[in-house]
């Protein structure tokens, strides 16, 4: 394993997170109307369950552990101009939701918030905090850990620093790891940490030539299909190989 890996992760799973899975999808349904902050788009319904072209999206696009990610993801119903969609949706700590579909569109259901993700009470020997850019990153690292000891929490936007901070400095969290975008936005935040007083592990210095952690992750779990492709092909063709070479040694 990478340094990368043995930092994020004690053991790191299988490529068994990508693969494909088929899921019963009887819809549970509550209907709760609310009109966002603009007015343009209605929240209609909330369900624990995803519909399958999300899943897909998820598990095979994005190759995230759907049981570890589960507990953490509402499907969200909207209504935008008559037209009704479903979404991916990241509960904040202010009753709105981070919204991804399996396309391009990203959004949000107002009001917009950071999410905390505390594993247990706080406590005055806290271990550091994992700080994510957004949640698809926090997934990522859900799928690529065996278990999550850690407290983290989702800024859901390098918008939302400031307000990190303060919800930071209010438990009195000294030491933070971040595990932001590789791009000017990322690293303004991670000074702005610094800055702040914050003891900071820049983690992102271990998938460095990755846009995100989310990248890093799927070219990690990429990488072990095809080395477990090459593995069956080799275990299947080698038999053969043995039956030719004592065929010729008659």
């Amino acid at each position: 394993l990478s340094e990368a890996i043995r930092i994020l992760g004690r053991n790191a799973p299988d490529s068994t997170a990508c693969s494909s899975q088929k899921a019963d999808m009887a819809m549970k349904r509550s209907s709760i109307p609310m009109a966002s902050a603009s007015g343009v788009r209605r929240l209609i319904e909330i369900s624990d369950t995803l519909p399958p072209h999300l899943l897909k999206y998820l598990e095979e696009d994005r190759c995230i552990n759907l049981e570890k990610a589960m507990p953490f993801l509402r499907c969200i119903s909207y209504e935008v101009r008559g037209l009704h969609y479903q979404a991916i949706g990241f509960a904040n700590q202010s009753g709105g939701y981070e919204l991804r579909d399996n396309g391009s569109f990203k959004g949000t259901i107002a009001p917009k918030d950071i999410t905390p993700v505390f594993t247990d009470k706080i406590t005055d020997r806290m271990k550091s905090v994992c700080v994510f850019e957004g949640f698809m990153d926090f997934l990522s690292f859900l799928s690529m850990k065996e278990e999550i000891i850690s407290h983290c929490l989702v800024m859901n936007s390098v918008s939302n620093v400031a307000r990190s901070i303060r919800y930071l400095n209010d438990r009195q969290v000294s030491s933070i790891r971040t595990f932001l975008d590789n791009d000017e936005a990322g690293r303004r935040a991670t000074e702005d940490f610094m800055e702040a007083g914050f003891k900071v592990d820049d983690m992102s210095v271990h998938y460095r030539n990755f846009k995100d952690l989310n990248e890093y992750h799927i070219h990690r779990v990429r990488e072990q299909q095809k080395s477990l492709s090459l593995t069956m092909t080799q275990t299947q063709t080698n038999p053969i190989k043995v039956k030719q070479v004592k065929h010729k040694m008659r």
